[in-house]
Formats: C-alpha cells, sequence, structure tokens
C-alpha cells in the first residue's frame, strides 16, 4: 500500500504546484479523486463477494459505487467555463467519503 498511497499524495502536490506554477499564464490545474467506482473490476468483485460489496456500499455517505459518468461529469465541469476560478484543486468524488 505504501507505493499505492504516496502515488496519490504525488498527484495531490503536483496539482497544487503546477497550478501555481502556470496560473499567471491562465492555465487551470486540477485532479480528481475518485472513489469506489464501478468498472469492470467492481462489478466482478461485487459478484464474487456480495455481501462486502454491500458492505462498502453502506459506508459511502449517498448509498451507493459511483458510476464513471460521475467522474466524467466532474471532468467536464472542471474544464468548463463554470469552473473558471478555480485551479490547484484536488476535487473528490467519491460520494461524500472524504467528508467523514
Amino acid at each position: 500500500m505504501a507505493g499505492y498511497s504516496s502515488s496519490k499524495w504525488a498527484v495531490n502536490g503536483l496539482t497544487k504546484s503546477v497550478a501555481l506554477e502556470y496560473g499567471k499564464q491562465g492555465i487551470r490545474v486540477n485532479s480528481i479523486c475518485p472513489g469506489m467506482t464501478l468498472t469492470s473490476a467492481v462489478e466482478q468483485w461485487e459478484k464474487g463477494a456480495p455481501e462486502q460489496a454491500e458492505q462498502v456500499k453502506q459506508a459511502i455517505p449517498i448509498g451507493r459505487i459511483g458510476k464513471p459518468e460521475d467522474q466524467a461529469n466532474a471532468a467536464v465541469w472542471l474544464c468548463s467555463d463554470k469552473a473558471a476560478y478555480i485551479t490547484g484543486v484536488n476535487l473528490p468524488v467519491d460520494g461524500g467519503q472524504t467528508a467523514q
């Protein structure tokens, strides 16, 4: 887990550093921090361990695993003019898990 965890922290730091470095040039830099998302691997896991999957779902404040569209919608919004004043943000798209 050390390699996985450190790579996540590296992306967070890189996002902030690059946002500061390029902000004066009008370049915004943000990242998305996805929570559990329904991929083919997660679907397989749900089939193989339904009780465990249900426990995970119940631990997510909105009560469900995310859809790929949830991540995509966040990316589209961050790229839009509606997020024009946002830079250096590591945006959790996780159904509220990081709020706990």
